[in-house]
């Protein structure tokens, strides 16, 4: 019976172990199958669900894990078109990893037997942009992609999630490959270095870092070296990296080095000030020099009167006079007045008028001198002679009409009053040079009067053109004669191109008497070279409104020196327009005379302080002068005046 027992005991735990373990050895058998199954595919990124056993998810140790970083899109243009087929495809395959997700092994290895690329949704939603980004124009680069990822699932029946980053790597490097990149980005980093390092070079900071100066200049060699003649990236040496590196941390350092910018800032704003007050004291030591210059007699020209004086005393009386004075006072010829001191200039004014004379034999030329340059102006002309045209040659103490008592200027030039505001009026300790302009001779000097009286010093003619002694005559000047005047007095060329030549520039409008007589913007214009209608000049008693206007100014309230402000006033609507090239104005002065407007003009002016004759003459316009003068002369040759 107690057999009977214990066999039946065996028999039931038999029995109950088979249906209770059977079932598990069997099931777990499955399992492994279809785990195996799925850590070879790698389709699954980070985790697989629980089969539906009850089993927690856990990590695959196998793979590396990506979820827990977003996945990197690579650098590209989007695509839109052509792209559906490989999308429905994508989507396809999520489908059916979901399926497999919720279905068990037996699901998953069937999906595995029909070939198809087991995958994440995650990689798959990867693979999409990849070729999303693939530039619409780039449809061939496109098909290629969808075709490699295609025939990869065809014949492979898993991959791992290694092998299918490398499926992505060539598709990442096409797309890169065709974003457009920086030209020749190296050339133009190194040529931006070599500037900067320039920089740093003059760099008060970086100066006073002798190790630094020869480091930076070392790079800078290293890199001139590299670059060459290099325009492309690809015309580098292999070393130019290397190079570049180099430079770039030696800038780094220098920039460390640096002072701050507001102490650079103040520094800077000191030197600028410094500057500005170094070129204000240089440019009045410009000023107060070139006026000294202008004023100082050369020692050749000081030299050339005295070697004539004496060689005319030595001459006898007969030989001291001129011949043709019947023509002297003929009104159907041309005759120029010239009232002048400097014996050079006058002989220039003269030659250069004959030589371009088309008939030089009716061409008579008047000139007034002091006391004395006077035997020296007419021993010059009577050893060099115009050819056939005329000369006389006057002292201006023989013209004994003009004196103090008729004429205000002559009376006011010889007051002491007058004497004092030109040689020492006005100055101060604080402006010691404020009068330093108004310090000239010529302000004393009668002869720059003289040309308001021309009818007086010629009662026999009826027009006279007048010419300074700082000009050159280019061409035949008998045109003048048959210019219209139209009733007026005197032929100018008008100088208001300029802003500065207007009457306001010569005249104190300040005062009532001026403002109430003249335009302060009407147009000024030159003496220098300048037609006179005497008839019309006796007719309309010109020289009474100059006196007038004289006494007025007495005390310099109206105007203050020279000969223009009164010669605009006494000729204000008595003047006639002339062409602007009969006289070209501005080579005393100006460096910037147009070229074209001296060749064509008939008189050129060196109006200014920087006169032919002098050393501070410009020397683009000195040719014009010295061309006309005959250095082969033997009172030149004596007294060492030489071209």
């Amino acid at each position: 019976m107690k057999m009977q027992i214990m066999i039946r005991r065996k028999v039931v735990f038999f029995l109950l172990c088979a249906s209770v373990l059977a079932p598990i050895v069997f099931y777990t058998d499955r399992l492994s199958i279809g785990s195996n199954s799925i850590l070879n595919t790698g389709g699954f990124g980070d985790q697989v669900t629980n089969l539906g056993t009850g089993l927690e998810i856990t990590k695959l140790n196998v793979v590396r894990q990506e979820l827990t970083n977003p996945v990197q899109e690579p650098i590209g243009v989007v695509l839109a078109d052509k792209s559906s087929n490989f999308s429905q495809d994508s989507v396809q395959k999520e489908d059916k990893a979901a399926e497999f997700n919720e279905g068990g092994g037996d699901k998953a290895a069937e999906f595995n037997e029909r070939g198809l690329l087991l995958t994440q949704p995650v990689e798959l939603e990867h693979k999409n942009r990849v070729l999303s980004e693939v530039p619409h124009k780039k449809d061939g680069l496109k098909e290629v992609l969808i075709e490699q990822v295609t025939q990869n699932a065809a014949s492979k029946d898993t991959l791992s999630l290694e092998e299918s980053k490398e499926e992505h790597q060539p598709a990442v490097a096409v797309v890169q490959a065709n974003k457009v990149p920086l030209p020749d980005l190296r050339v133009l980093q190194m040529k931006d270095q070599l500037i900067r390092a320039r920089v740093y070079l003059g760099l008060s900071a970086t100066r006073t870092n002798p190790h630094y100066i020869k480091e930076l200049r070392l790079r800078i060699r290293d890199v001139q070296r590299a670059l060459g003649e290099a325009t492309k990236d690809s015309d580098l040496p292999r070393n130019a990296n290397d190079k570049l590196k180099a430079m770039e941390e030696t800038l780094a350092r220098g920039k460390q080095i640096q002072e701050d910018c507001a102490g650079t800032v103040k520094k800077l704003r000191a030197m600028l000030h410094s500057a500005e007050e170094l070129l204000r004291v240089h440019k009045k030591q410009t000023l107060f020099l070139t006026q000294l210059a202008a004023k100082t007699l050369p020692k050749g020209l000081h030299c050339l009167p005295l070697r004539l004086s004496s060689e005319y005393y030595n001459l006898e009386p007969a030989k001291r006079e001129f011949g043709n004075k019947e023509k002297l006072e003929d009104p159907t010829l041309y005759h120029y007045a010239l009232f002048s001191d400097n014996v050079l200039a006058t002989a220039v004014v003269v030659n250069s008028t004959v030589t371009n004379a088309k008939h030089p034999g009716e061409h008579v030329f008047h000139i007034v001198t002091d006391r004395l340059n006077y035997p020296a102006m007419r021993m010059w002309f009577l050893a060099n002679p115009p050819r056939h045209a005329t000369i006389q040659v006057q002292n201006i103490d023989d013209l004994t009409w003009l004196n103090s008592s008729y004429s205000p200027v002559l009376k006011q030039l010889s007051s002491q009053s007058m004497i004092d505001y030109y040689f020492r009026a006005h100055k101060s300790a604080s402006n010691p040079d404020s009068n330093l302009k108004y310090r000239n001779p010529k302000y004393l000097s009668i002869l720059n009067h003289l040309r308001f009286y021309l009818p007086q010093i010629f009662p026999k003619l009826n027009k006279v053109v007048f010419l300074d002694d700082d000009i050159v005559v280019q061409k035949d000047l008998t045109g003048l004669w048959r210019i219209d005047m139209k009733g007026k007095v005197i032929g100018v060329v008008e100088t208001c191109g300029e802003s500065f030549h207007r009457f306001d520039r010569y005249l104190n409008f300040s005062n009532p008497i001026i403002a109430k007589n003249f335009d302060p913007r009407a147009c000024g214009w030159a003496f220098g070279m300048n037609l006179f209608d005497l008839d019309e000049w006796r007719r309309q008693n010109i020289t009474e409104i100059y006196h007038s206007w004289q006494n007025l100014n007495e005390d310099r309230l109206l105007w203050k020196l020279g000969t223009l402000p009164p010669g605009l006033i006494t000729f204000y609507n008595q003047t006639v327009r002339i062409d602007r090239l009969w006289h070209v104005l501005g080579l005393g002065y100006n460096p910037h005379v147009n070229a074209r407007d001296i060749d064509r003009a008939a008189v050129i002016h060196y109006n200014g302080n920087m006169k032919p004759w002098l050393e501070i003459g410009l020397p683009r316009y000195r040719g014009y002068w010295s061309k006309y003068v005959d250095y082969d002369q033997i009172f030149l040759h004596e007294c060492n005046i030489n071209p």
